[in-house]
C-alpha cells in the first residue's frame, strides 16, 4: 500500500526552493501526506541524497511522528525530541534535524524525501542515525511514499 507525499514548496522532480537549502534559510520544507492504512501507529521520515560524491548523504531522520499527523510545517525545530513525540536523528552534517541541500557545483542532485507509515512507534534512543531508523523500521512498514526534489549549485 502507498500513501501520497507532497510539498506545497515544490513539485516532484522540480527544484527545491533556496529557502530549504544550505544556501538559503536551511529550513525544512513543508510536507503533506494522504491518509495511511487504518492500523498505522506512527510515521518515520528520511531525506537522502544518493548523488553525493561519497555515497548516499543523509539530510533528515525523523521517527515517531504521531499517526494522526498529515503534515510537517516549514522549519521544523532542530531538536532531538519535539513536543508531539517526534524524534529527530543526526543528519550527515552531524547535526540534529533537517540539513538542507548543499551539493558541490555541477549536476543537479536528487533529494529523496521518504515517508513510512508504521504499525508501531519505534524504540529509538540516543543519537539516532538513518541506519538505526532503517533497522528499527524493519518489519513495521505498512505503507510508504517518496517525493524527489532537485537542487544544484
Amino acid at each position: 500500500m502507498s500513501i501520497e507525499l507532497t510539498s506545497p514548496a515544490f513539485t516532484p522532480g522540480e527544484t527545491i526552493p533556496r529557502d530549504y537549502t544550505a544556501d538559503g534559510r536551511n529550513a525544512s520544507p513543508p510536507l503533506k501526506w494522504s491518509d495511511p492504512p487504518a492500523d498505522a501507529k506512527s510515521f518515520a521520515l528520511l531525506c537522502e541524497d544518493p548523488d553525493a560524491p561519497r555515497g548516499t548523504f543523509v539530510h533528515w531522520v525523523a521517527a515517531n511522528l504521531p499517526s494522526e499527523s498529515r503534515d510537517l510545517s516549514e522549519g521544523v525545530p532542530k531538536e532531538a525530541s519535539l513536543p508531539n513525540g517526534t524524534v529527530q536523528g543526526v543528519n550527515g552534517f552531524g547535526k540534529v534535524g533537517f540539513g538542507g541541500p548543499a551539493p558541490p557545483p555541477g549536476k543537479p542532485h536528487h533529494y529523496h524525501f521518504k515517508l513510512y507509515a508504521l504499525d508501531a512507534p519505534l524504540d529509538l534512543k540516543g543519537e539516532v542515525t538513518a541506519t538505526d531508523l532503517k533497522s528499527a523500521m524493519h518489519g513495521h512498514v505498512l505503507a510508504e511514499s517518496e517525493l524527489v526534489g532537485l537542487y544544484q549549485r
